[in-house]
């Protein structure tokens, strides 16, 4: 039996599975001020993928599972992303007296992440996924700088969407994933010895994903929750203190947008993602320990979408950070692959 759909309806079906997949690294929160040592610690985990991979699933599970792929069926798709992430710092020095002694150093980090995936259809309306990202980093502060390219997290997930897609109802898909720390790891990396490109722990995530189609808008959310494991039988020298465990804090985020047929072959999409994370617990090889405050991230996202053929969708996006802990720029491009 065949269906037909109004071009304008097809327009946003494949619209929403072109919405941009927006990666994005957040640098850590400072860790108090009383432990100089626990700051450098954390500092070291800017960008390593605990944010990036909450925000990247909260849109890339809202444009790609609605339509899940057919039992057996492969489906491989690139990602290409580039983010950069500029920072001020003030350093003080305490001298006789009350006088206080500051100065400003400017710290700057870019970051281009290559993303393989790849999804199977293990029934109809569950898919297996795999991503495989390769980063290469570049970081630059006052007297040093340094250059790192290794693969990041390997990633595994599932999708489920429990009811049939209807057009009279919103759509449904549950998504589940695991990031394990196959990257180069922050807490294992000798100061000046170049840029760690994993978390460095094995991280979960869980979310709920909606949409609806109203002629010729598509619109979208999401929410998801995150956890990771503890890192242990650390031994990271900072200063005078030795680094030996982190646990990271649990984090929440969300996200909501809409999609745009402005004709058949061009899609527009508009988005906001927040995620919000607990602060992580450093432990030293003193017995102390120190604790980071709390990260919020938030990102406006534009996108563009340009249907090169029937089954082919390139898709533009720029992401602005509206946070201190979000990236200031970021700038991607998905490309589906077929073989």
């Amino acid at each position: 039996m065949k269906i037909r759909i109004p071009p304008a309806s097809l327009a946003c079906a494949w619209l929403l599975l072109a919405a941009p997949a927006l990666a994005q690294e957040s640098p850590a929160a400072p860790a108090p001020a009383s432990s100089d040592a626990a700051r450098d610690a954390l500092a070291k985990r800017e960008g390593e993928g605990d944010q990036s991979a909450l925000l990247k699933q909260t849109l890339t599970a809202v444009d790609k599972q609605y339509s899940l792929i057919r039992r057996q069926q492969f489906q491989f798709n690139y990602d290409l992303n580039y983010s950069y992430i500029g920072q001020e710092k003030i350093i003080t020095d305490l001298s006789a007296g009350n006088i206080t002694l500051f100065d400003i150093e400017n710290t700057s980090s870019h970051t281009i992440t290559n993303t393989f995936s790849a999804d199977y259809g293990l029934l109809d309306n569950l898919t297996g996924n795999v991503t495989l990202p390769v980063l290469s980093k570049y970081a630059e502060s006052r007297g040093k700088s340094g250059v790192s390219n290794s693969l990041g997290d390997l990633g595994l997930g599932l999708r489920w969407q429990p009811l049939a897609a209807q057009r009279d109802r919103p759509n449904l898909t549950a998504t589940a994933s695991v990031r394990l720390p196959s990257g180069r790891s922050p807490f294992k990396v000798v100061a000046g010895s170049g840029q760690a490109t994993g978390s460095g722990v094995t991280g979960f995530n869980a979310g709920l994903n909606v949409n609806r189609i109203v002629d010729p808008v598509a619109l979208f959310g999401s929410v998801n929750v995150g956890a990771s494991l503890p890192a242990k039988h650390l031994w990271q020298v900072n200063g005078t203190r030795v680094l030996t465990k982190v646990e990271p804090g649990a984090s929440v985020g969300f996200g909501l947008g809409f999609a745009y047929a402005l004709s058949y072959g061009i899609s527009t999409t508009i988005s906001f993602q927040e995620s919000i994370s607990a602060g992580s617990t450093l432990t030293f090889s003193d017995g102390k320990s120190a604790k980071t405050t709390m990260q919020t991230s938030g990102m406006l996202n534009l996108g563009l979408g340009y249907r090169v053929s029937p089954k082919t969708t390139v898709n533009l996006s720029v992401g602005i950070g509206l946070t201190a802990d979000s990236p200031n720029l970021s700038v991607g491009l998905s490309l589906p692959l077929a073989f």
